[in-house]
């Protein structure tokens, strides 16, 4: 997703030992039942996998309206007669059908209970149609809030688009509103006024004229897929496109642009998409979804990360909004919409964070794969400079990692935070073959996958040889940074970190002013440090790789 709007207005960056002399003390927020309901995996959620949808939807932008339908076909994981799935409580369920009857529902905030007539059995394969109607959410500030967003083009023709990650899409369509099950594939069928079209995920398959003033686009999405992901954009779409010879082969490109965008477009896609492209499958492997092919698309917000159609919005120009939010100058080569957003189809779209606390597996992740991408054009010199120029952003407010269950993210400080602590975890292992390796064996590994924080933690822990859980646990769930401090006793130097994590223990870079870098292994107590020479006035620490506060006495 795109950076907070906050980001772009920061002071440079504290002194990092200012920054770490009080841990934040914050109130502990006070979560509703409805935010339960929205975040956790209560049984009636757990019960069934979610195996296929067709959502099927009729959209008036005169109206700012939405009526339709969406088969939920799924497996049961254990016998039950009461289910929930999701939907905004502005928005009217109509009906829901089980084998053509209508059955009985409740609804409790934004969540809706179905019972059935009959018990489900574990390891049946069932369904069942949720009618609904009404008018979702407007997006004031997308894609920063969430809901539909309703414009209109240079023309005056309706624009319309999605976007809901965090506030999850069960804002404008009936889902089981949790990232820990992906459907497997779904059918999008996206009805507009004839004349506009519909760009969705996927392929298009059909486009028919409904001969009452309508035509349905029909897309269908082969890969799993998150809901926030599932995107809709309607307007009065050219498109234009190309193949790329990816790892995997032909990778058929497409882009649908506003007509007076064209030109514009050829243009910056071009310079973008494939140099993109070649950098993230040499650093994380094969693009996820060949069979869904990828897409930009026109929309009338920032971007998105929406898989196989990702959002577009940067006015065709490089940086971030015109900016370089790194202040080095490598941002402003390159635009960051296309690197960014693209980035999220391995971090975010094919793998997946179970519960929106861990939201910087997507979000670290992918804001490190710019520097990649900037080293990857101009060299690892390069790369390692807009890293550290990231840090003129990092608020060090909160912990990264939110509070589980509830549907609530940690702080922002995930995008560039998260990207020097992955920096830092290079810098430890300290072989880039290995750690390209290891980035590219996390995509295989967990392959359209939902996952947890501490799986990705463990993966890189048992990849590197190096229990790297302590270094994750500084960064992410504390908002101080840690502190090398050194000091000398007769003459030898001697080091201990001071940090927040129980048995912090980062190898850091050391050496003796105009000499060459050395791991020293300092930990949470006061211990020598091999510097032989070493003195007040010539010990220097590597605080281009590492992000932490140092002090020397």
């Amino acid at each position: 997703m795109p950076l907070p709007k906050t980001l772009l207005l920061l002071l440079p960056l504290l002194a990092a030992a200012q920054l770490a002399t009080a841990q934040l003390v914050q109130p502990k927020a006070a979560f509703t039942r409805a935010d339960t309901l929205r975040g956790g995996q209560p049984v009636a959620r757990t019960c069934y996998d979610i195996r296929y949808y067709h959502l099927d939807v009729r959209l008036d932008p005169a109206k700012q309206s939405v009526s339709g339908s969406n088969l939920f076909r799924f497996a049961a994981t254990q016998d039950f007669s009461r289910l929930q799935f999701d939907l905004f409580a502005n928005l009217a369920v109509e009906k829901v059908l089980y084998h053509g009857q209508p059955v009985p529902f409740v609804r409790e905030a934004n969540a809706v209970f179905v019972t059935f007539p009959q018990v489900v059995r574990k390891g049946s394969q069932d369904e069942f149609t949720v009618q609904y109607s009404g008018q979702p959410t407007v997006a004031k500030r997308a894609p920063w809030d969430g809901g539909l967003v309703f414009s209109k083009d240079a023309q005056g023709q309706p624009w319309v688009a999605s976007a809901c990650q965090g506030v999850g899409a069960s804002i404008w369509w009936p889902c089981k509103d949790q990232q820990a099950d992906e459907v497997d594939s779904m059918l999008i069928s996206i009805s507009v006024p004839t004349g506009l079209q519909d760009v969705s995920n996927g392929r298009l398959r059909r486009v028919t004229d409904l001969k009452d003033g309508y035509t349905r686009f029909d897309w269908a999405v082969r890969n799993p897929i998150n809901n926030y992901d599932v995107a809709l954009n309607v307007g009065h779409y050219v498109h234009f496109g190309g193949v790329y010879a990816g790892e995997q082969g032909p990778l058929t490109l497409d882009y649908w642009v506003l007509p007076d965008n064209l030109a514009k477009a050829k243009a910056q896609f071009a310079a973008n998409v494939p140099p993109m492209l070649k950098s993230m499958e040499h650093w994380f492997g094969p693009y996820p979804f060949y069979a869904d092919g990828y897409k930009l698309v026109d929309a009338p917000h920032l971007g998105m990360e929406h898989q196989s159609a990702v959002a577009y919005g940067n006015h065709y120009q490089n940086g971030y909004l015109g900016q370089d939010r790194s202040g080095t100058g490598w941002g402003l080569k390159w635009d960051f919409i296309v690197v960014h957003e693209s980035g999220h189809e391995w971090f975010g779209n094919s793998i997946t964070s179970q519960d929106i606390a861990d939201m910087w597996v997507h979000e670290g992740f992918t804001t490190y794969s710019e520097a990649l991408f900037v080293e990857s054009q101009y060299g690892k010199q390069a790369g390692q400079e807009y890293i550290h120029g990231q840090r003129r952003n990092i608020q060090n407010d909160a912990p990264i990692v939110g509070p589980y269950g509830v549907n609530k993210e940690g702080s922002g400080d995930m995008y560039d935070k998260g990207s020097n602590l992955l920096n830092m975890v290079r810098t430890v292992v300290n072989d880039d073959e290995k750690w390209r390796q290891m980035l590219r064996g996390l995509s295989k590994t967990f392959y359209h996958q939902t996952v947890t924080g501490a799986q990705i933690i463990d993966y890189l822990s048992k990849e590197s040889g190096r229990d790297l859980s302590k270094i994750f646990a500084q960064y992410l769930r504390f908002s101080t940074l840690p502190i090398l401090e050194i000091r000398f006793d007769k003459g030898q130097p001697l080091g201990r970190w001071q940090a927040s994590a129980p048995g912090f223990d980062l190898p850091v870079r050391v050496r003796l002013r105009g000499g060459e870098y050395r791991f020293v292994a300092p930990t949470t107590k006061w211990g020598p440090l091999p510097l032989p020479g070493a003195t007040k006035e010539n010990v220097e620490v590597d605080t281009l790789n590492y992000y932490i506060g140092v002090l020397v006495e």
